[in-house]
């Protein structure tokens, strides 16, 4: 059986439009453990039945000393969880919730560059992977982050990502936008990014991808029917 936990809402942030940032204690634990690129799985009383009531989210913050975790979470239109927790909780209210879960994580010892695709909230267990491997000052290879999203207030992190492109060796980043033509960066999306940088397949790149089944499905037939990359190349966690 499941370990379920209570957990108190300590910070809600506006990241951007659409996008909040939620900071959690669990008073019950002096440590919360978990491995970067993991995630929590709230039951919220939103429903009646298991599957309605239960939402999974990455964590966005790194593994620590305490016993908080940050979340970042989208607002969907038509999403029951995500309108209660952008509507009906604040501040000091509780939360229950199980795990962490997932296999989703950078092996213990880093041998070949990475390279992690995402686009949206995906960006949120790679932040996390991120902040740990500073923080830790794991031994790594190049890291490249490339993320995708609409506009330009819709960059999740920007300030933080663009700074670790001077205090992290070896990390690279790359914006792709949409909807935004006046953009000075990479325009339209995300695949011609990697398409292009990695084009001539190598054995010593591994690629972490993280989104929508559209975006993943995408992404994962560029890089093995497209490009040749091995399957055990390409690793994946599906947000829908």
């Amino acid at each position: 059986m499941p370990s379920w936990h209570e957990a108190i809402i300590r910070d809600i942030r506006q990241l951007t439009p659409n996008v909040r940032s939620f900071r959690l204690e669990i008073p019950e634990l002096e440590k919360f453990e978990f491995r970067a690129g993991q995630f929590v799985t709230f039951d919220l009383p939103i429903g009646d039945k298991r599957l309605q009531r239960w939402r999974s989210y990455s964590i966005a913050s790194a593994p620590g000393p305490d016993n908080t975790l940050e979340l970042c979470i989208v607002r969907s239109a038509e999403g029951a969880g995500t309108r209660y927790l952008f509507e009906d909780v604040g501040p000091g209210d509780k939360l229950k919730f199980k795990g962490p879960d997932g296999a989703f994580f950078l092996p213990e010892t880093i041998e070949k560059d990475i390279v992690l695709i995402c686009t949206g909230t995906g960006v949120a267990p790679f932040r996390s992977m991120l902040l740990d491997i500073q923080q830790r000052n794991t031994p790594h290879r190049n890291i490249h982050l490339i993320f995708g999203t609409r506009r330009e207030a819709d960059i999740l992190y920007r300030d933080e990502f663009e700074a670790l492109t001077k205090t992290l060796p070896g990390f690279r980043y790359d914006v792709a936008l949409s909807r935004e033509p006046d953009w000075q960066g990479w325009k339209g999306y995300i695949h011609q990014i990697y398409t292009q940088i990695y084009a001539e397949k190598r054995p010593d790149v591994q690629f972490y991808l993280c989104g929508w089944s559209n975006m993943i499905d995408e992404a994962v037939a560029e890089l093995i029917i497209k490009l040749g990359y091995d399957r055990t190349q390409v690793i994946y966690e599906l947000y829908g």
